[in-house]
Order: structure tokens, then C-alpha cells, then sequence
């Protein structure tokens, strides 16, 4: 089944996805929608995304569209699927603008948004939705990807993450492919909350690499970053078995060990004592851990739920520990049961 997909937001994941949809064998119709004119008019000539994806090229069928803010509604509601591919920061606003289009809508972002001017939120994508969006049929694509690794079409396995069974089956329409595996869930919580949480750990994880703690280290802390993650997911109502999937443990094994995770790479830069708003300036993308490691600590606090690797993690962003003493905090925790 062909389809009209529209994608807003032509940041690395944004394009990537755009990119496979594009070659999908259903002959997928896709339009990349960026909100400067300039901007799209320089994807359209060069066929690629020279900032985010250098070296890929745009299959012919994706075009590279701009409309004003205020007439992004009417032309996304010309579409059968709208993909918000922006960071966490742009969703209240977007979702704002799409509150009464009638096709499904889902998002790539992972993280709980941060607190604004007027906004005390940390809220989790969905529930930015309920407050802004509540009647839009919505849902999450989320799982271990690096952006630069769909856009050449190597083999990735996603999770279309939705209540309402139309929007997970046109998530899995649209991108299922034989380089791209959509596995369907019904767990919303379960999987945004593996997807804001992971990030966090990997800055863990890449500090412990980035110290040279040695892989036994490593383990610990992804296995016990797994524990932290599932207990605020219970707590705020997931599913346990999201967390043995691809949105939770795979998602984490990802982004806190591979070489293109931009939160891991906090970490290691951490490590060698450079400053974070340097580490963060040399990633030229988004680091979402960052951003997200006070929200998380927040709703973890509120949830009662101990989560001492993101609390160290926070304490390190923010200045109040070293390097060194976040390791050592964690290290010197007294002795509990696994389970707890």
C-alpha cells in the first residue's frame, strides 16, 4: 500500500527516515518539511543532508518542502501519516499546530520535556500530546537506531509504539521494510520511558569508559541502569516486559556502548575533564541525556523511585560532582539485594 508520508523536521533522524521511506517497495510518497525556506531549497538541490547524513544520497521519490508555522496543518493533513522527527524541545509547539488534523501523527523524539518560561512539565511525549493534542490518533517510533546507520539501509529493528491499533499498523505500512523490522507494542509508557532514561545512562557509561573502569564496570552499570529504568517505568505504569525489548534493554545497549552515541560521547568528553557546555557544542547535534537527566531525577522523585546512576549522572551535569566523586558515590553505596 502506497502511502503519503509527511516528515517534519529534517534533523538527522528526521532525514533518515525520510531516506528509507522513500526506497520503500510500496513506492511511498514523502515529503521532508523543514521550517526555513533556505533550508529546504538546499536539501532539494543536493539531494542530501550534508550536515546531519554527509555521504547519503536523497532517493527521487523524497521531495524537501517549507511552509509557514501556520499553514503547517493544512498541508499535513494532506497526508495518510505525519512523522514529527524534532527534538523534544519542538514537540509542545508542533503537536500545537497538528491538534485537529485527522491523521495519524507520531513522534521520533526520546527524552521528558524540560521546564520552560510558563511550563513546569516533564512530561513524557504523550502526555505533552494529552495537553495539547488530546483527540490526535498518535503514536511513538522508538528503539535502538542510529540515524546514520537506516539512512544506508543497514539492518535495524524499531518499535511502533501506539494504544490505537491504526496508528501502529500504518507505522509498520510505512516503514517496515527488509532493512527496516517494525515490531508493534501497545506499552506507550514503557517504551518513552526506555527512550528518555537511556540516554542519561549512556553519559554514565560512556564516563565509566571514559575513566577507564574496565568492561566488568561497564556491565554493572548497564544491568543496574536496566533495574533504574524498569522501577520508574512500573511506577509510572508500564509494562516490566517493555524493558527486556528494543525500547528498554536494546535501546540501552546501543546508545551507552556504540561509537555514534552522542550521549555516551558526553560522557567520555566529561571523563577528560573537558566542560560540558564545550562537550555539548562539539557534538553539533542534539544530546538529549543532558537535557533530559533533571526530568527524569524529577519524575523518579515524585514517583518515589530510587534511581542513584541518573542522580549521580545530574549531579555531574550540574557541576556538583566530579567525575572521579560521581564514580565514587555510586561505588560506595552500601550493600543491597539485586532485586532492590
Amino acid at each position: 500500500m502506497s502511502l503519503k508520508i509527511a516528515i517534519i523536521g529534517a534533523g538527522a533522524w528526521g532525514t533518515a527516515l525520510a531516506i528509507s521511506a522513500s526506497r520503500h517497495a510500496a513506492g511511498h510518497e514523502v515529503q521532508l518539511w523543514t521550517r526555513h525556506t533556505a533550508a529546504s531549497l538546499e536539501l532539494q538541490a543536493q539531494r542530501s543532508n550534508a550536515r546531519y547524513l554527509p555521504g547519503v544520497e536523497f532517493p527521487s521519490a523524497l521531495k524537501c518542502v517549507s511552509t509557514p508555522s501556520h499553514e503547517l496543518a493544512a498541508w499535513a493533513q494532506a497526508h495518510d501519516l505525519i512523522v514529527v522527527g524534532t527534538p523534544m524541545s519542538a514537540l509542545r509547539g508542533i503537536l500545537s499546530n497538528l491538534k485537529d488534523v485527522k491523521v495519524p501523527v507520531a513522534w521520533l523524539c526520546k527524552g521528558f520535556e524540560a521546564s520552560a518560561e510558563g511550563i513546569d512539565s516533564g512530561a513524557m511525549p504523550h502526555e505533552v500530546c494529552l495537553q495539547v493534542a488530546p483527540h490526535l490518533l498518535s503514536g511513538a517510533l522508538s528503539g535502538p537506531s542510529f540515524a546514520a546507520e537506516v539512512a544506508r539501509a543497514q539492518p535495524t529493528a524499531l518499535v511502533a509504539a501506539s494504544p490505537q491499533s491504526s496508528v501502529r499498523q500504518i507505522l509498520v505500512a510505512a516503514f517496515h521494510s527488509p532493512s527496516l523490522r517494525i515490531y508493534a507494542n501497545e506499552d506507550m509508557v514503557g517504551v518513552e520511558v526506555g527512550g528518555a532514561v537511556k540516554n542519561v545512562l549512556a553519559i554514565a557509561t560512556g564516563l565509566c569508559d571514559g575513566l577507564n573502569l574496565g568492561l566488568n564496570a561497564r556491565a554493572a552499570l548497564i544491568t543496574r541502569g536496566l533495574s533504574e529504568m524498569t522501577r520508574l517505568g512500573l511506577a509510572l505504569g508500564a509494562k516490566a516486559e517493555t524493558f527486556m525489548g528494543l525500547s528498554g534493554l536494546g535501546d540501552l545497549v546501543l546508545t551507552a556502548t556504540g561509537d555514534l552515541s552522542r550521549n555516551r560521547k558526553v560522557g567520555l568528553l566529561l571523563a577528560q575533564g573537558i566542560g560540558l557546555d564545550q562537550a555539548v557544542k562539539s557534538l553539533g547535534h542534539v544530546a538529549e541525556g543532558v537535557y533530559s537527566a533533571r526530568t527524569v531525577v524529577k519524575r523518579a522523585k515524585a514517583a518515589g523511585v530510587e534511581m542513584p546512576i541518573s542522580q549521580a549522572v545530574l549531579a555531574l551535569l550540574e557541576g556538583q560532582l566530579q567525575p572521579a566523586e560521581a564514580v565514587a558515590a555510586l561505588m560506595g553505596r552500601g550493600a543491597k539485594g539485586e532485586s532492590t
